[in-house]
Formats: C-alpha cells, sequence, structure tokens
C-alpha cells in the first residue's frame, strides 16, 4: 500500500471514530420517537408535555453549540468530545431509570448537552484533519454516523416492541414485556462507553495545534495524516490565515457581523434554519406518530419508521459518493426541490382522506371501544381529520379514546396510504443527499480559521434552535391545524429555502480551508 492509500485508510479511521459522536446524537433524538406514545399514557402527559419531552433535548443542544465551539477553541477539539461521550453515557442509563416525567425530561436534557458538542465538533475535527480531495466525504461521515444511529434507534424500538408482544421467558426475566421503553432508551449506554474510550486513541487537531503556538506537534500530526505533503508549507499557510486578521477577535461574536463576513454568514445562517424548518426532525422524531395518523396501526407505523430510517442511510451513502463530484451546491438545488414536491404531496394525502367509521370498520375494534355513543355515530363522515378526532374524543371520553387511538385511526381514516408512505421516504431520501451531509460540510468549510469554532457554534445555534421549535410544536400542530395543514407549511418554507440557494451559495469544494477564506472572507 503506498503512502497516499495509507495516509486515506488512517483518515478514515480517525474520522469515523470521531463520527462515533454522530451516531450517538441520531441515536439519543430519534430513540425517543419509540418511546412517546408509552409515556403518554403512563405519566398521562398532554400535548405540550409530549413535545417537550422530545424537544428539550435539542433545546439544551442549542445551549450546548453557543459554548462547545469556543471551549474547544480554548481546550482543544478531543477534551470536549471526551465530555460529550460521557454525557452520552449518563443520560441513557438515567433515562432508562427515570422515576417520573420530570425526571425523564432532565436525563434527556443531560444527553442533548452532547448532542450539542458532538454537532459543533465533530464535524469541524473532521474538516482539520483531511485534504481537501475528499474533506467531503470524510466530515460526511458525521451525518452518515448521525442517520445509522437514526436507523439503528428505529430498529431497536421495532425489535423491543416485539419481544415485549412475544413475551418470552427471557424477556420477562428482563423486564423488557414491562418496560418496554425503558430499554429502548437504556440501551444507548453500551455504544456512548465504546465512543469514550475509542476517543483516547485520536490525536488533536492540528490546526488547533498551531492556533495555540504549538506547531512541532502539529508537523507530527500533518506528517502522519499526509506524508507527501510539505508539512512545513502547510503550517506557515494556517498561520498566515490566522495572522492575516488584523487586529480580529476570534472571542468576540460581533466579528460575526463584520461586513467581510456578510456572505458566510447569510448563507450559513439561511442553511441552518432551512435544515430544520423543512420538518426533518418533526419526521424522524415522531415517525410512528405520523404514520398512525395515516391509520396502519401501531406495529406497522413501528415498522415503516424503520423503512425511514433505511432509506435515510441508504441516501446519505449517495451524498458521500456524490459530493466531492459534483459539488456542495448542486446537491442542494435538488435535494431541495425534492423536499418540497415531497412535501406538498404528504399534504394532499392528508387533504385528500376520508373520515368515517363504517359497520364493517366495528369488527376491528375491541368491544371497550364499541359505546352506544360510538355506535350512533357509524357511518357518519366527519368534515375532515380535527372534526373527526374531536367526534370521537367528545363521543368515548379523552382517556378511552388516548389508549385507542391507534385502532380507531385505523378502523376510521379512508385515505391513499401508499402516497403517504412515498411521500415521506421520497422527503427523507432527498434530505439524505442534500441538506444532511451539506450543511455540516458548509459549516466547515465557509467560516475563517480564527474563528471557525464560535461561527460554527453560532449557526449550530440558530439549526438548533429551530430544531426545538419545530419538535416542541409539531404534536401541537398535528392537534390544532392538522396533518395537511402541518405539511404544507414545511413545503412552503422548502421552496423559499431554495430561491436562497440559488441566489446566494458558492460552490466549495475542492479548495483548500485557506483558499477558501481568500474567496469568500472580503
Amino acid at each position: 500500500m503506498n503512502d497516499n492509500a495509507q495516509s486515506s485508510l488512517l483518515i478514515t479511521k480517525i474520522a469515523l471514530i470521531v463520527a462515533l459522536g454522530g451516531f450517538l446524537m441520531g441515536f439519543d433524538a430519534s430513540v425517543i420517537s419509540g418511546v412517546i406514545k408509552f409515556i403518554e399514557l403512563e405519566f398521562a402527559l398532554t400535548k405540550i408535555q409530549i413535545g417537550w419531552a422530545v424537544s428539550s433535548l435539542s433545546l439544551v443542544a442549542t445551549f450546548a453549540m453557543l459554548v462547545s465551539g469556543p471551549l474547544s477553541d480554548k481546550f482543544g477539539r478531543k477534551p470536549v468530545l471526551k465530555v460529550a461521550a460521557l454525557l452520552f453515557l449518563i443520560s441513557a442509563i438515567a433515562s432508562a431509570f427515570a422515576s417520573s416525567y420530570t425526571m425523564l425530561v432532565a436525563a434527556r436534557m443531560l444527553g442533548g448537552l452532547g448532542v450539542g458538542a458532538a454537532l459543533i465538533i465533530a464535524p469541524m475535527y473532521i474538516a482539520e484533519m483531511s485534504p481537501a480531495k475528499i474533506r467531503g466525504r470524510m466530515v460526511s461521515m458525521n451525518q452518515l454516523n448521525i442517520v445509522i444511529g437514526i436507523s439503528v434507534a428505529f430498529f431497536s424500538n421495532y425489535l423491543i416492541l416485539q419481544w415485549s408482544q412475544e413475551n418470552p421467558s427471557w424477556v420477562s426475566s428482563l423486564g423488557i414485556d414491562q418496560h418496554n421503553w425503558r430499554w429502548m432508551l437504556g440501551v444507548e449506554a453500551i455504544p456512548a462507553l465504546f465512543y469514550l474510550v475509542f476517543l483516547y486513541f485520536v490525536p488533536e487537531s492540528p490546526r488547533w495545534l498551531v492556533m495555540q503556538g504549538r506547531q512541532t506537534e502539529a508537523k507530527t500530526i500533518l506528517q502522519t495524516l499526509q506524508p507527501n505533503n510539505d508539512v512545513d508549507a502547510d503550517v506557515a499557510e494556517i498561520e498566515n490565515s490566522i495572522q492575516d486578521v488584523s487586529g480580529a477577535k476570534a472571542n468576540k461574536l460581533s466579528e460575526l457581523f463584520n461586513s467581510k463576513m456578510k456572505l458566510v454568514m447569510i448563507v450559513g445562517i439561511s442553511i441552518a434554519v432551512l435544515q430544520q424548518i423543512t420538518g426533518i426532525n418533526a419526521v424522524f422524531f415522531y415517525a410512528p406518530m405520523i404514520f398512525e395518523q395515516s391509520g396502519i396501526g401501531t406495529d406497522a407505523a413501528f415498522m415503516q419508521a424503520v423503512a425511514v430510517g433505511l432509506v435515510n442511510l441508504v441516501f446519505t451513502f449517495v451524498a458521500i459518493y456524490l459530493i466531492d463530484k459534483l459539488g456542495r451546491r448542486q446537491l442542494l438545488v435538488y435535494g431541495v426541490t425534492g423536499i418540497a414536491i415531497a412535501m406538498l404531496s404528504l399534504s394532499h394525502g392528508f387533504y385528500s382522506a376520508r373520515y368515517q367509521i363504517t359497520q364493517q370498520d366495528l369488527v376491528h375494534l375491541s368491544d371497550e371501544v364499541k359505546t352506544p355513543k360510538l355506535i350512533a355515530a357509524v357511518d357518519k363522515e366527519f368534515d375532515g381529520e380535527l372534526a373527526f378526532k374531536a367526534g370521537l374524543r367528545e363521543r368515548l371520553g379523552n382517556d378511552l379514546y388516548q389508549a385507542n387511538e391507534s385502532s380507531i385511526l385505523k378502523a376510521g381514516i379512508k385515505m391513499n396510504q401508499t402516497q403517504v408512505l412515498v411521500s415521506i421516504l421520497a422527503f427523507v431520501a432527498c434530505f439524505a443527499f442534500s441538506l444532511g451531509p451539506v450543511m455540516w460540510v458548509l459549516f466547515s468549510e465557509l467560516f475563517p480559521n480564527y474563528i471557525r469554532g464560535l461561527a460554527i457554534s453560532f449557526v449550530g445555534l440558530v439549526n438548533s434552535g429551530v430544531s426545538f421549535g419545530i419538535q416542541f410544536i409539531f404534536p401541537w400542530e398535528l392537534a390544532t391545524i392538522g396533518s395537511a395543514a402541518t405539511f404544507f407549511i414545511f413545503g412552503v418554507f422548502a421552496a423559499v429555502g431554495l430561491l436562497i440557494i440559488l441566489k446566494y451559495l458558492p460552490e466549495t469544494k475542492g479548495k483548500s480551508l485557506e483558499e477558501l477564506e481568500h474567496i469568500l472572507v472580503k
């Protein structure tokens, strides 16, 4: 194996280890999708409380993003990632043993600190370690691990649900049948422990070492990573990019809004908002709930959530293959166009549905649901989703309706379920080869060396803040304005985002971080 091949293999190994933080982020964020149904009943939660249980992680991640960049500039990339790994581990264990809603939310918020740190530092570290020609693919490793984490969470939730229903003796002995949602949350402790251990075997970022005046250490690492390069010239270029900023203060937020940063901040903030406001985390974090709204039942909803994870994974590989070939801009144009079309199609699927329980549908309902008031409403067609849910809740009472909502929706909704499934899968596919990986690649490339940590923290803060808002209000939106209107809004936001990309986004592929700084920062 020649030096270039060995170097690429080493960088890939390092990127995969660091990107395990992305796996934990994806798992931690998406595992809650399978838990919602059970904690809603166990803790008697309102829709707002459900939204808070899901979104509290992102709220705290928003704070972690704000501080983790500057902390990594001060203490190094590795120490911050180690703390994140420890937080993931503690959060998983505390969530599994939560004895109340408050304790569960507190444990989720602790994990949010790890999520915020990993989301910011992992792609930044990988970009600083990678040569320009493979940087897009290497940084995309983090997104790949995020989607693997999402897929594993969906699959483990489905597996635990099936085990709890089949109830073999070993399942009872482990308490999976009685505490299935606790097991869903607790299994994250295993990969978190591996991540904490593996981080001890990766080097520190050479660009960070140069920023600290530790050129000798930086040269040693660069020589190992890129043996055919002139490491003295590489270190000199990094030093120049830092020193070229006459009098700039890397730790001042005001530097981000200097006139020379106008283009990169417009692009960074726009992409940060767009990635979340099109509804991706609503789909990931509430996938079984969304599928249940189409009337397919609980088991099928969990199974289709697994399909969402698999599509996400496959098309992330597509992005990794194409991102250094087609470039960042072209992937975003294709992907965001597809996102807008898919969301509008999903909206149409729910808008055109009919809501009616017929005599034949009664056989699919349990005896406790077949009350005289419900039977009196047989063959009555309701005027849309909200009227149907309100009418059934009024006839059955809130508790009885809530406990049987899945079977009631399955019996009463007449819609094109294939259109809903295809629209969601198309949306996830388009996101997975565009906004998902490309955003973090762009974040790692757009901002100059001297302020990269703070800048990525800021746009990450914006991204996480929007994510929190979407997750928090999504259950309320479904209950208040309905599925059709909710997904229509997501589609409109995607269309607006596409116009912004076409107007402002430059291409960044194939250029070193220092070259991009000269081009983008005027």
